[in-house]
């Protein structure tokens, strides 16, 4: 199968998508006035919008695209996927959200430097979030390679590598130009948009089947040949003692890697007030868990309308399953509408982790480290808008080098990285008094370090046999095998040597600021303090 549809009518649809934001882009621009603007939307947008937002930041093209491919093959394995992405945020609503907003004023380093050592904790803050910035990057591009290859029908490397680019350029426009305000604009009208689509794709999907789901369940088992494996649990977590781990280390990665990553941590600052961000989450956990719901469907629909055999050879792969199920239930129209809703998915993530991963640059390590504060705003928001276009540069790399990855795989990743070497920073500056700076560098650097390198020798880079169906290896680098930690996701392992890390690296070091500590205490939890600084 080379392409589905007509690929005039999904370029067109694609470019109103893409016309349409960048306008509101352009409108939301002309109001970015100080530094607050551009990081933080100015603080101006209600709880409901932002509750958008996130849900516009989060659901990216793993919960579209691969948890529906995920649920298309493997079946209830699939979509535990989503129970993990749903759970996490009880992790940030009942931990993090108003602490966190209480306390920083644009990044996750304004928090864990607040009572420690500013310049080398800013400096580790902000390594760990281009770290994680980065691995969430490559899902993402890699998935717009995928999406927009079954668009066009293109089937070489060549054709996706120019897409990728492609994605990488507006991303960049986006944030340049819009900065926070535009980012959330767009994040907000994605997240409409996605619910929406998804909705109608639902309901057409339960009324094909009676609205009954058992029978659409029973219908994908009868495509798939019989496979009742698809209805049960460790249909591919179970063959091995090492693939039962592997998905403890998953869930584990999933639950806690939420409350880690910065650029959801971001989007706290937002909203004027920490009721206002605890009323963010509220709503995000009632949107994101509806489309979990709906991704099940999907899922299932996919795998009974479309059959696994096809969504595996259709470019882009496991990826496919959701355009190639609206191409199969309302031909052209519904395949380039869906599909432009997916790629304002990807937009939309891509331009909240280029904002916040340049935010952090500039902001933590730029104006805090090398300039010691002491600098202009107009200056810090130059450098960000530098920083975006090289980390714009290296998200197009490193998504053709992960092309044709299953992306709900590759952002498990990036959760075991964000729970390995962030969390365990984040709760031990909110909430144990004893915490220095030493245990925040030793849980940092270490929790990065263990979780990447046992991703780099980890089966998913190297050394996983040819699979017959589609003549590649699953891992992402081809024909070697330097691997030597058995599981696919480091989560296991990093996730524990992060906080004991922290602990050994604060009971090493006789540093404590008492006075620090206490401020702290009352402006995470009452807030005192914050709504001086956003007047700066």
């Amino acid at each position: 199968m080379t392409d589905i549809g007509n690929p005039a009518v999904n370029i067109t649809i694609f470019a109103v998508f893409v016309i349409a934001t960048l306008f509101i882009v352009l409108r939301v621009s002309k109001t970015n006035k100080t530094a607050a603007d551009y990081y933080a939307g100015g603080r101006a947008f209600t709880g409901q919008q932002n509750g958008l937002a996130i849900s516009g930041d989060y659901l990216s093209a793993a919960s579209f695209l691969g948890i529906a491919g995920a649920v298309a093959i493997y079946g209830y394995d699939g979509f535990l996927y989503s129970i993990g992405f749903l759970v996490a945020w009880l992790v940030a609503l009942l931990l993090v959200a108003e602490q966190l907003r209480n306390t920083g004023r644009f990044t996750m380093a304004d928090v864990v430097s607040y009572r420690l050592r500013q310049r080398p904790v800013r400096t580790a803050a902000s390594t760990t979030t281009l770290a994680v910035s980065f691995f969430y990057l490559l899902a993402q591009m890699a998935g717009a390679g995928g999406l927009v290859a079954l668009l066009l029908g293109i089937d070489g490397q060549g054709g996706q590598r120019v897409v990728i680019g492609v994605v990488g350029a507006i991303m960049v426009f986006y944030v340049l130009v819009g900065g926070m305000k535009g980012t959330t604009w767009v994040q907000i009208i994605k997240a409409v948009l996605l619910v929406a689509g998804t909705a109608v794709m639902t309901v057409w999907v339960m009324a094909k089947h009676n609205f009954n789901l058992s029978a659409l369940m029973g219908a994908a088992v009868d495509r798939a040949g019989g496979l009742e494996e698809l209805l049960e649990p460790m249909n591919r977590y179970g063959a091995s003692g090492t693939s039962k781990l592997d998905f403890i280390s998953l869930a584990v990665a999933l639950v806690l890697g939420t409350a880690g990553l910065p650029h959801v941590l971001m989007r706290f600052y937002t909203v004027p007030s920490a009721k206002e961000a605890r009323h963010s989450v509220t709503w995000a956990i009632a949107i994101i868990g509806l489309f979990y719901l709906f991704s099940l469907v999907l899922g299932y629909g996919a795998g009974a309308l479309v059959g696994s055999e096809e969504i595996l050879n259709a470019p882009g792969g496991v990826n496919s399953a959701a355009p190639l199920l609206a191409y199969e239930l309302g031909g052209t129209l519904l395949l380039g509408i869906i599909a432009a809703v997916a790629f304002a998915t990807i937009l939309a993530v891509v331009a909240g982790l280029t904002i916040t991963a340049s935010a952090s640059f500039a902001h933590d390590i730029y104006a805090n480290v090398i300039k010691k504060g002491q600098m202009r705003a107009n200056d810090e928001v130059r450098v960000a808008r530098i920083t975006a276009v090289v980390i714009g540069a290296v998200a197009i790399g490193g998504g053709i080098v992960a092309a044709n990855q299953n992306i709900a795989f590759l952002v498990a990743l990036a959760f075991a990285v964000a729970a390995s070497a962030n969390l365990p920073v984040i709760l031990y500056s909110l909430f144990w008094k004893r915490f220095n700076t030493s245990g925040a560098l030793w849980s940092m650097y270490g929790g990065l370090l263990t979780a990447v390198t046992l991703i780099v020798f980890s089966p998913a880079v190297s050394g996983k046999p040819v699979d017959p169906a589609t003549g590649r290896s699953p891992s992402m680098i081809q024909g070697v095998d330097f691997h030597w930690y058995p599981l696919d996701n480091p989560g296991l392992v990093s996730i524990p040597a992060g906080f004991f890390l922290g602990w050994l690296g604060t009971r090493l070091s006789k540093e404590f600021n008492q006075a620090k500590y206490a401020e702290m205490e009352v402006r995470s939890l009452t807030g005192a303090g914050a709504e001086k600084e956003v007047q700066h």
